[in-house]
């Protein structure tokens, strides 16, 4: 086997669109394989007696050509690429024999030595594609391949491997949802452009531990010590937004949770496109789902809740500024989840028992849920807000409100150390 060490393979990507390539065999490889051949917008035909229910469907849709015979010679004929995976050693044998014939490109599943290609481990991250293929004195490592592989997609995806773009990128803002507060959470794509970003403009819920990640040549700025108050907070921020970005600057608006969702990402993105100036939507996973998760509490559950709420409660019932319809959400049987209703649950937990909610309703609070501080208090309805301030539950906590709290085993994800 010293010839691997000698005599590498040589790596070329081929271009398949429109190009005839036959694939033997409808088993799991070709399950696996089929998939990037199809986006590669290869004309694809299946020869095979049978397949995999998925390979079955990509037939139905029309995605390839199903053929449902066993291999016969002249199948390859011209044929550019050629994928032999039966069960059939013989055929196997008589496929890649064929391809040898007609200088047919032939990858096989069953015996690597005997085929002309090789299928690197390959993934894939905006427009990237890396493939790998190792070798040693003893042959392939298609395992320490898929290692590298994974190890290298992960870095461009995430930002954690440095691969700067030599092009000019296209300034605007992505309003970036950063999840519920444990950095491990922020969307793929939320983690590539901060490490893209020449701003970042924080939130204080925001994954803050992803800051320190950031290149030195970024400025970040935290949007929680814009002055003015909080109405004119938002018109500084949309005003820095619309600033750096008009310099000609990538920026990353990082919010917790998703941008939507009581994030006032619509705001920015409103006064974005007042000036021109392109936004991209990053979304993120919301707190309000996310938390009950971390804490062991299934929002929906079958038999006890099919449908979930989720409120604000910034502003109390009491407040002529409320838009929620209290008397209407006390006579739902699914699950309530209430956000920023710390202050405000005591009058909250009343209005609903006012208006027909059991006073022994469970009720849930997880404060700084996804993190190393993350903590519940169970009560009810009826002893929910002595019980919040004698336990001293502060911002952020999310408060879950149904039968929902009392169905799961307890914490099902480990907050990060």
């Amino acid at each position: 086997m010293a010839e691997h060490a000698e005599h590498p393979a040589y790596p070329v990507g081929l271009r398949l669109r429109g190009r005839r390539v036959v694939v033997v065999g409808g088993g799991q490889v070709a399950q696996r394989r089929l998939p990037a051949l199809i986006a590669a917008g290869a004309d694809i035909t299946l020869v095979s007696p049978s397949a995999t229910p998925s390979v079955e469907a990509m037939a139905d849709a029309g995605e390839i050509r199903w053929e449902r015979r066993r291999y016969q010679d002249g199948d390859l004929t011209d044929t550019w690429y050629a994928l032999i995976a039966s069960t059939d050693a013989a055929a196997n044998d008589a496929a890649s024999a064929e391809a040898e014939r007609t200088r047919t490109w032939c990858v096989r599943s069953d015996d690597a030595e005997a085929a002309t290609a090789w299928t690197p481990a390959t993934g894939r991250s905006e427009g990237v594609t890396v493939a790998v293929l190792t070798t040693t004195s003893q042959g392939r490592d298609p395992r320490h391949s898929a290692a590298v592989r994974d190890a290298i997609v992960e870095g461009l995806r995430d930002g954690t491997l440095a691969a700067p773009h030599h092009r000019t990128h296209t300034p605007g803002v992505s309003l970036v949802g950063g999840g519920p507060g444990d950095p491990d959470l922020i969307t793929v794509r939320g983690r590539r452009l901060l490490a893209e970003a020449d701003v970042v403009i924080a939130d204080r819920l925001g994954p803050r531990d992803l800051l320190d990640e950031l290149p030195p040549h970024v400025e970040v700025i935290d949007a929680a010590k814009i002055p003015y108050g909080r109405f004119m907070a938002q018109e500084a921020i949309n005003q820095a937004l619309i600033e750096h970005a008009k310099a000609g600057k990538a920026v990353v608006r990082l919010k917790g949770g998703d941008p939507f969702v009581f994030g006032r990402g619509m705001e920015e993105a409103q006064a974005l496109a007042a000036e021109g100036i392109p936004c991209t939507v990053v979304p993120g996973i919301s707190s309000s789902i996310s938390v009950p998760s971390a804490a062991g509490i299934p929002v929906t559950h079958r038999g006890v809740a099919h449908e979930f709420t989720v409120v604000s409660g910034h502003v109390g019932p009491e407040d002529p500024r409320s838009l929620v319809d209290w008397a209407a959400l006390a006579q739902l049987r699914g699950t309530l989840v209430l956000l920023m209703a710390v202050d405000k649950i005591g009058s909250i937990a009343a209005a609903l028992i006012a208006h027909g909610k059991s006073p022994d309703t469970p009720v849930a609070l997880v404060q700084e849920g996804t993190t190393a501080a993350q903590r519940r208090v169970d009560a009810t309805l009826a002893t929910v807000g002595e019980r919040a301030v004698t336990e001293d539950v502060r911002p952020p906590a999310v408060i879950v409100i149904g039968d929902v709290v009392d169905v799961g085993p307890g914490p099902v994800v480990v907050p990060a150390e």
